[in-house]
């Protein structure tokens, strides 16, 4: 089936250009981390730049989404990736003209999750356009294997790149991913519906609210944004921030260690990106639950043991739990959501995803003041797992009572 698939050329170079670009993404977002923190030594900054990157999206995440149902998504994302290249490239000259503060960091980070709020949308809608209904849930495991796995590279590069140049090239690496990116979505052969509609700013705000309109009355998306919204929330900064922080305080190779704890995470994922549509053609919000519960096994695992080595085995369960959440979502939003709207529905679900992440790094960031970390991490893997117990309850009693129903008519 994986094969067959490879040999569609519109589908190889999408990927190929994904995961690479993927890669320098994760490069970077982890050099932005270290950096901030290096530069400043303060976890409230560091917390601070892990906001930088999601804030953007709670700006412009749904007027991205409008855009890219209106323009040509494969011109716009070559022309986005070509901007990101000087971006992302003068963090490098700055630092060496010793001229990089925390405040440039900030800011470029900024800019570049900015981008990404046009990006990703119409990325992630191009998909459907090149692809039959059947294959849908083979290609999205392809695409998030890539995506994900990348990061199995990652810590070896990430690592070789510290000891030798130092993470500043982490930006290195992404400049040159944007520009293969670039490359690899020229070569794609798409039809693309032209939208002939009136664009204006008053039509992006109509847009947004028909959609919306739209989405309230639909029960399965409305369950689905709400669920991934506290999952998200839950998870965030004790992944991305409290994780690091944690090991700051256990080993001096801290930030190796992390990079090494991202690539088995990278590793796993692959296992279920690849089986999983084997076993699994249509996935509901059940499949998606079921795979929080196990990411927030995960995250309760390694908060409870706080052992360096049981935050590898953490990494597993989560690994094992996120994609199978997330392919169902992304199945749920391609199958659900009319095409002419994709673009939208992509960029609500990323909006409601980087509100949780905002939240979560605030709010926990606070916590953190007060609260040690492994509490923080307890409390969030056990309520990832009530959430999702209490839904998959409720679920099975709804298809007990529809079937005694059906049973006794």
């Amino acid at each position: 089936m994986y094969i067959k698939l490879m040999f569609n050329q519109n589908i190889r170079y999408y990927l190929l250009g994904g995961g690479i670009s993927k890669l320098g993404d994760v490069l970077s977002g982890m050099a932005f981390l270290f950096l901030a923190y290096e530069i400043t030594e303060s976890k409230v900054l560091t917390t601070g730049m892990a906001i930088a990157e999601t804030l953007p999206y709670l700006l412009f995440g749904l007027i991205g989404g409008v855009i890219s149902d209106w323009v040509q998504k494969k011109r716009m994302l070559i022309i986005l990736d070509f901007v990101r290249i000087p971006l992302i490239g003068s963090i490098v000259l700055f630092y060496y003209a010793d001229l990089l503060g925390y405040a440039y960091l900030l800011f470029v980070s900024f800019l570049i999750q900015s981008i990404g709020c046009f990006f990703n949308p119409a990325h992630r809608a191009l998909l459907p356009l090149m692809t039959e209904e059947k294959e849908r849930t083979s290609v999205n495991g392809l695409n998030d294997t890539l995506q994900r796995g990348v990061t199995v590279i990652s810590p070896f590069l990430s690592i070789w790149i510290l000891t030798t140049h130092g993470a500043v090239h982490f930006f290195t690496i992404d400049a040159i991913t944007y520009g293969l990116s670039a490359c690899f979505l020229m070569k794609l052969q798409v039809k693309e519906t032209i939208y002939d509609g009136k664009k204006s700013l008053s039509g992006v705000w109509r847009s947004i609210v028909s959609f919306t309109k739209w989405t309230g009355g639909n029960i399965t998306l409305k369950h689905l944004f709400l669920s991934t919204f506290l999952i998200v929330f839950l998870n965030t900064w004790v992944w991305e921030v409290g994780l690091l922080l944690a090991l700051s305080d256990m080993t001096s190779r801290s930030e190796e260690i992390y990079s090494l704890i991202l690539g088995l995470f990278g590793a796993v994922v692959i296992g279920p990106n690849l089986v999983i549509p084997y076993i699994v053609k249509e996935m509901g919000l059940k499949t998606y639950m079921i795979g929080a519960f196990i990411w927030g096994a995960g995250v309760f695992y390694y908060g409870v043991l706080y052992e360096l080595e049981h935050f590898f085995v953490g990494a597993i369960l989560v690994g094992i739990g996120i994609p199978i959440a997330g392919l169902a979502r992304v199945y749920l939003l391609q199958t659900i959501v009319p095409k002419e709207q994709l673009g939208r529905g992509f960029s609500t679900n990323a909006v409601l995803l980087y509100l949780a992440n905002t939240l979560s790094l605030a709010l926990f960031g606070a916590f953190a003041v007060l609260l040690p970390i492994q509490v923080i991490m307890v409390v969030s893997g056990m309520l990832m797992m009530l959430i999702s117990i209490v839904y998959l309850i409720e679920t099975t009693a709804k298809l007990r009572r529809r079937f005694s129903i059906q049973l006794f008519k």
